[in-house]
């Protein structure tokens, strides 16, 4: 598969869906988890945290109730969603890359938007910007969605809108695919559907996601090289 670093619907033309994708509550129990990982590693009070690949917020909506929480993404689109949902946060818009907001964190989480690093390339640099930003003694939590060793070929989930966050002339579900088209490269395509009727009139819609999916001695080694 090419290497590409792709900008999905999801986060520009679509990205009015992306509130009826889960509710911020439904990210309480990953962030509980994260929280418990920052406090047991890392070696200083952690009061301040970047969410690097922030999206829409939902994670920071429940990071921030023990952190002093920035959020950072690429789609000026995702960051309105993010600060009208935690207006009191915030919020950069940056390549995860190349990022470079002038300050450090005690703490780092990089959740499942690390997956949008599709080459080895991409994924050195990602860490080492988050490196840069990490404070002597802090902690970063990385959770890629698969590595070459859990992914599960042609998984297909489907997922009906949150009722009460959408419109009331409006039903969406989602539809999500992934699909490794070659075991021998380090990407997979990750294909969403968008099953959406306005007053009944249904439209389906298509997103191609270009995913990263690595063995996960890669994940160690390109850790290392970042200096974690």
């Amino acid at each position: 598969m090419k290497d590409t670093f792709n900008t999905p619907r999801l986060y520009h033309d679509l990205s009015w869906l992306w509130p009826l994708w889960g509710s911020p509550e439904e990210y309480a129990g990953y962030c509980s988890h994260a929280m418990r990982l920052i406090r047991e590693h890392a070696r200083l009070p952690v009061r301040s945290l970047l969410n690097i690949g922030c999206g829409g917020g939902k994670n920071v909506f429940n990071l921030k109730r023990e952190f002093k929480v920035t959020g950072l993404d690429i789609s000026p689109r995702m960051l309105d969603l993010a600060r009208k949902l935690n207006p009191e946060c915030d919020f950069v818009q940056g390549d995860m890359r190349t990022f470079a907001p002038d300050r450090r964190f005690h703490a780092v989480l990089l959740d499942d938007a690390i997956t949008y690093m599709a080459t080895r390339a991409d994924l050195r640099a990602a860490f080492a910007a988050a490196w840069r930003h990490l404070s002597p003694g802090g902690v970063m939590v990385v959770t890629p969605d698969a590595t070459k060793e859990t992914f599960v070929q042609n998984e297909t989930v489907a997922t009906p809108a949150v009722a009460s966050a959408k419109p009331a002339n409006v039903d969406v579900v989602f539809v999500e695919n992934n699909y490794d088209p070659d075991p021998d490269d380090d990407q997979y395509e990750g294909t969403m559907v968008y099953l959406i009727r306005e007053d009944g009139e249904l439209r389906i819609e298509t997103d191609r996601h270009i995913l990263g999916l690595f063995p996960l001695q890669t994940w160690r080694e390109t850790l290392a090289e970042a200096g974690f």
